[in-house]
């Protein structure tokens, strides 16, 4: 029996849905018995593994009871490969159908080659430049850690970490490849050993490629063939947990090749990065967070303070006044209950609205107002003072949100009730499909129609052929493109994304008998997906709410500790500690049924619940247990349709059972 000439290798980790795109493209990119494939999953809960064992049955699957990292995964696979050459893949990468022949064509061709990277691009087409990279030296970290291969990317001194001065259209050697896409000659891999499992996740690729180099053989960035890599999804990129890992890989890397004298120079600057970027990231978080409220409080003060002498001098003609450092305090909290309001009404949520906004400043008034009524008669000076706050607030707060949006600032950009407009390339029957999947999302769309994929005089329904693609876009001013794989080639896909790329529309691949639309929307995000979900709980507000609601509840509970114990005995303890952790958010009054199924994997993630859906019956506390579907149609039920009032419902029901 003869072995295949490629083995693929793809690790997994929750990404089911961009896996499946991934095996897609991989089976329309082979032909029979070029290459075997192997999916190793990393203990993923999110029915990735089910998903690969219906529909791909071919896949070598190899099951992880932990997630074991990056270097170990791969490694599995590789003990067990057959094949002359080995691919490592991302998951979150889309190939195009003729990717493999160029590159093993090309490898062919060039024995002295051990390892080739491609061209990649992102979800809106543009160019990764971390496909071709340069060793990561002392000199090369510093400039790109301390941004200076950001102002000089060309540069062949400054700009060497991504190689910005070798044109990202030809063939040239390089020193690293993206683990992403790296291609490596088995013989190489003998020669040069494994990935080296100290390294978890990031640092492995360079690692292998400075390797590879060692042992003799060449490494090669090929851009004759371009894929897609969606960047990022398995982590965030953004996080403080991403750059410890990353540049804690970079420091074994050093400790491992560089001279100890580099070594220790090296792990000094990679530290001090470390300690620059985690700072950065926390004050970019706290104050893209706290940033608002302060302007809207300094509005709100501003106010206040504006609004005092002249209501003052109207309610004092004779001299006088409200005493100041009371009034201080007063003003303090008011601002700070319309804050909270703002926050729970969702006025800070994005995309803004101002509906909302004036809802939570109007709330705000409302407790106010009732506070007010409950102070002592020397506290209350003047109901007419908030009043004139409130309509203070409602103009000059609304009127900052309308700036922001009006000079283009992102983020704080209007909801205005404007549906993206969407335009899907594919035939008929993709098309309904499609539009299925839309229309069972939340998502605000408005579905302009298709352009078919390719000539057919018989399709008259389509607003055009692909070659009218960018004319149909500009006329209806469309917003977002679906690409039906089931009826295009990713390498068609691929070329209209590049052509189309100055647009600067959003583009997403509808992979075929999926579930899933999946896309990206920028180089620095993670991919994004549409998928047929029930996200009512998921939505901002709806999480506010339930989680006020908890605290309620928990606090009720505690403040009437005396009864709830003579209720509850001699059970009151563990009722004590059902209130503690849902007040410190460990967990949910109200929560899902446990149901091992894939579908779970498509409902919004909540907090473990003490009550499930449906009213309990079983004398001992528990939940009865009926099958996993009737089970499983109760979640899917109560994430499509939260309520605040079915919640509060729920737990009345069972009102004995909060101490199970």
């Amino acid at each position: 029996m003869s072995h295949p000439r490629l083995t693929i290798v793809i690790v997994n980790y929750n990404v089911r849905f961009f896996l499946e795109q991934c095996l897609h493209s991989v089976a329309k990119a082979t032909k029979p018995g070029m290459a075997e494939v192997f999916v190793v999953d990393n203990n993923s809960l999110d029915g990735s593994c089910s998903m690969v064992e219906q529909k791909f049955p071919y896949v070598k699957l190899i099951q992880n009871k932990d997630n074991l990292g990056f270097s170990k995964a791969n490694n599995q696979a590789i003990r067990l490969a057959s094949g002359e050459y080995i691919l490592l893949l991302n998951p979150d990468t889309v190939v195009e159908e003729d990717t493999f022949e160029k590159v093993l064509a090309f490898m062919d061709n060039h024995l002295d080659a051990g390892a080739l990277g491609v061209k990649m691009i992102d979800g809106k087409g543009h160019y990764l430049p971390e496909s071709k990279r340069a060793l990561p030296t002392p000199w090369v970290s510093f400039y790109k850690i301390f941004g200076l291969a950001s102002l000089f990317p060309r540069s062949k001194k400054f700009g060497r970490y991504h190689l910005g001065f070798l044109d990202k259209d030809e063939t040239n050697e390089v020193d690293v490849l993206p683990g992403a896409f790296m291609l490596l000659r088995k013989k190489a891999l003998d020669k040069s050993g494994l990935l080296d499992e100290a390294f978890f996740m990031y640092g492995e690729d360079i690692d292998l490629s400075y390797r590879i180099k060692q042992a003799g053989f060449r490494v090669f960035y090929y851009p004759e063939t371009t894929i897609i890599h969606y960047k990022g999804e398995s982590t965030k990129k953004g996080s403080i947990n991403y750059v410890l890992v990353f540049y804690q890989a970079m420091i074994i890397f050093a400790q491992k090749h560089f001279s100890p004298k580099n070594a220790r120079f090296y792990s000094v600057t990679i530290r001090a990065a470390i300690y620059f970027r985690a700072s950065l990231s926390l004050l970019k978080r706290f104050t893209s967070r706290i940033f608002l409220p302060l302007i809207d409080a300094g509005i709100a003060f501003a106010g206040l303070v504006a609004i005092n002498p002249i209501w003052e001098a109207h309610k004092f003609p004779d001299g006088g006044g409200h005493p100041p450092d009371i009034l201080k305090i007063l003003f303090s909290a008011y601002i700070l209950i319309w804050l909270i309001s703002i926050y729970f009404s969702g006025g800070y949520d994005k995309p803004m609205s101002l509906i909302k906004l004036s809802r939570g400043i109007l709330i705000g008034t409302a407790i106010i107002l009732v506070a007010y009524s409950l102070l002592p008669e020397d506290l209350r000076f003047s109901r007419a003072l908030i009043l004139f706050g409130t309509g203070w607030n409602l103009i000059w707060i609304n009127l900052l949100r309308i700036a922001f949006h009006s000079i283009g600032w992102k983020t704080f950009e209007l909801n205005l009730g404007k549906k993206k407009k969407v335009l899907i390339v594919g035939r008929e029957n993709e098309y309904k499909r499609i539009t299925g999947i839309l229309g069972q999302t939340s998502l605000a769309v408005d579905i302009i129609g298709r352009v078919k994929p390719h000539t057919d005089t018989s399709d008259t329904s389509s607003l055009g052929e692909l070659s009218q693609l960018e004319e149909i876009i500009g006329i209806n001013k469309i917003d977002e493109l679906i690409f039906s794989a089931k009826d295009m080639s990713t390498r068609e896909i691929i070329h209209h994304m590049l052509a189309l790329t100055r647009l600067q529309k959003d583009y997403k691949i509808a992979p075929p008998e999926s579930p899933s639309i999946i896309g990206s929307n920028s180089v620095n995000t993670a991919g994004d997906l549409y998928v047929i979900n029930f996200n009512s709980i998921a939505d901002p507000s709806n999480k506010r709410l339930k989680r006020l609601l908890d605290i309620w509840v928990s606090l009720v509970l505690i403040i009437s500790l005396p009864l709830s114990l003579w209720f509850y005995f001699p059970k009151a303890l563990r009722l004590i500690r059902n209130g503690l952790q849902v007040l410190l958010g460990k967990k949910t009054w109200v929560g899902y049924y446990p149901v091992e199924d894939p579908e779970m994997s498509l409902l919004p993630v909540i907090r473990e619940g003490i009550l499930r859906p449906g009213k309990m019956t079983n004398p001992d506390g528990k939940n009865s247990q009926p099958d996993d579907a009737v089970q499983l149609g109760k979640n899917l039920s109560y994430a499509k349709d939260y309520s605040l009032t079915r919640d509060l419902s729920l737990i009345f029901q069972n009102l004995r059972f909060i101490n199970s």
